[in-house]
């Protein structure tokens, strides 16, 4: 016990995060059990604390105790509520530091890939709490009939809902589901993954401090095979982001359920750069979009597509980037590349670079572990010649990986690129954007950027997010973030009493004038149609 103590210590010492902050975030967790799980520091591997490991009565306490507290906040103007995110949008960069170290703690992330996520979750607060009530608001349709008949939709949240999120951006994708379900007027249970449950639990200290009653976020910390179902079974929404895998579970048992679900999966994504492209610069967003985050990114880029008019001019340019990084897992802004999360991700990075190897690539930089610089680092590699039998070539590898392939001409690009069961996020590189947006309709993603990486479409937080195929199902981010959170419920009204035959009119009489009225009504302009011919027009 002692040799532990000391080894946590150091883990620590680099950060002003005490034992005891972690200890005290810890005891957030309602469990009965004593069992605990262990977490982690990837930078040293060593342990950083324990955290409640959870059974199925823990989480049907915390749903329980959610499903109280939601009809209160549900009845909570939708003003106060987005007071409160907005408070918590303050709290969150004023405790900047305390957040950055313990991401780094329980990542092993650089400090500017960290800097994204907290600035992220503090651009969602800003956009949910001044705009999150226009999805809420109820909605004016058109009735059957004009004048005789109304029709109104108006919205409420579902309830509670479940949200699972991953270990690779455990500020992120945490938040970003929870903040519009929060807007929306449900409670929320969320289950982070067991590898940094730490990040979630200060979120969750920081929603309170910012006046979030008590019950409206629960955390339910344990391991996957046992919280995932338990919370599946009892919530009225799902929100998952994790590998495509799991993601087919989980639809599976919200489909049994017949509760509705989001799902944010794997990608096997790609960034083709056009002839006319300016080199330097695409090189040096290859390296953004390959190497974030140690490519631990669901939005990374793992294959690059080239014109081969300039294909050796970019992959020097690429290379001589990619050389110029630094690996480390320091608590500052000194290094550009941190570590990977634990030892079965660097297995995983490290046999799918063997598996190309042996089939004939070519490694132009990296392909080597590097446990002088920490025990699960691993060098930003890049590949050539990459079979298309190749594991690396088939699978996603969520690792600092990518492979370039030179092609003849722009269609043979967008073949390429959509040759895969994933859409999640493409990149495309040019000197003319408008081309570029052309090339970005052809591909089969949820988000294509265009000479940038990724940020620029998920940092576009008012336009939906999310896949194609395998890559998932419904969307983050924008209105659509919201509404999926919400059930309709339509309204309509008559004026004139049953629409049915009035008494004493033959009902073959009835039917001749309804289709009457129907032809007149087929023939006069709608709201719509007069609007088009404005816009038509150019007035």
């Amino acid at each position: 016990m002692a040799l532990e103590t000391e080894t946590r210590t150091n883990a620590l010492a680099a950060t002003d995060v005490s034992a005891g902050r972690l200890t005290a975030l810890a005891d957030r967790v309602g469990c009965d059990g004593t069992e605990t799980i262990d977490v982690r520091a990837p930078a040293t591997d060593t342990s950083i604390g324990e955290v409640p490991d959870c059974g199925e009565t823990d989480v049907e306490r915390a749903v329980d105790r959610a499903r109280e507290a939601q009809s209160s906040w549900a009845e909570t103007p939708v003003d106060e509520r987005r007071e409160i995110l907005d408070r918590f949008g303050d709290l969150v960069l004023q405790h900047r530091a305390e957040l950055l170290d313990i991401l780094q703690l329980e990542t092993g992330k650089s400090r500017r890939h960290a800097v994204e996520e907290v600035l992220d979750v503090a651009m969602t607060c800003s956009y949910y709490a001044d705009r999150g009530d226009s999805a809420l608001g109820e909605d004016r349709r058109q009735g059957v009939f004009p004048l005789a008949t109304t029709a109104r939709v108006t919205y409420e949240p579902v309830g509670v809902v479940g949200a699972i999120s991953p270990w690779n951006y455990p500020l992120t994708l945490s938040l970003t589901d929870v903040l519009p379900a929060l807007i929306a007027g449900n409670a929320v249970v969320l289950k982070p993954d067991e590898k940094t449950p730490y990040t979630a639990l200060a979120l969750a200290d920081l929603l309170e401090r910012a006046g979030l009653p008590e019950g409206c976020f629960e955390i339910v910390t344990g391991r996957g095979a046992t919280v995932g179902p338990a919370l599946i079974d009892r919530v009225d929404y799902v929100s998952f982001t994790g590998s495509t895998e799991t993601g087919r579970l989980v639809a599976e048992q919200a489909g049994r359920n017949l509760i509705d679900c989001s799902l944010e999966l794997g990608g096997k994504n790609p960034l083709i750069v056009l002839d006319d492209a300016d080199i330097e610069e695409a090189a040096r967003g290859a390296v953004q979009a390959c190497f974030a985050n140690a490519g631990q990114l669901c939005l990374a880029a793992e294959r690059i597509y080239v014109a081969d008019s300039i294909a050796d001019e970019f992959r020097e340019a690429f290379v001589d980037a990619t050389k110029e990084l630094t690996l480390g897992t320091g608590f500052d802004f000194e290094d550009d590349v941190g570590s990977l999360i634990d030892g079965d991700q660097l297995e995983r990075v490290e046999a799918h670079v063997e598996d190309a190897r042996e089939r004939g690539a070519t490694v132009l930089t990296g392909g080597e572990r590097r446990p002088d610089v920490g025990p699960f680092c691993y060098e930003p590699t890049i590949l050539t010649d990459l079979e298309p039998e190749a594991t690396a070539a088939c699978e996603e590898t969520f690792g600092p990986v990518v492979a370039v392939e030179s092609v003849p001409n722009v269609a043979t690009a967008i073949r390429k690129a959509n040759d895969s069961e994933y859409g999640l996020n493409a990149s495309v590189w040019t000197g003319n954007r408008k081309r570029g947006v052309a090339v970005a309709r052809e591909i089969d993603c949820g988000t294509v950027c265009v000479n940038d990486a990724y940020i620029s479409g998920w940092a576009a937080v008012d336009a939906p997010m999310g896949g194609f195929g395998d890559s998932g199902l419904g969307r983050r981010h924008g209105p659509e973030g919201i509404r999926r959170y919400l059930e309709s419920r339509t309204v309509a009204t008559s004026r004139i009493g049953p629409l049915d035959a009035p008494p004493g009119v033959p009902t073959a009489w009835y039917a001749r004038g309804m289709f009457a009225l129907t032809r007149l009504q087929r023939r006069l302009p709608t709201v719509a149609s007069v609007k088009r011919r404005l816009r038509d027009a150019g007035l």
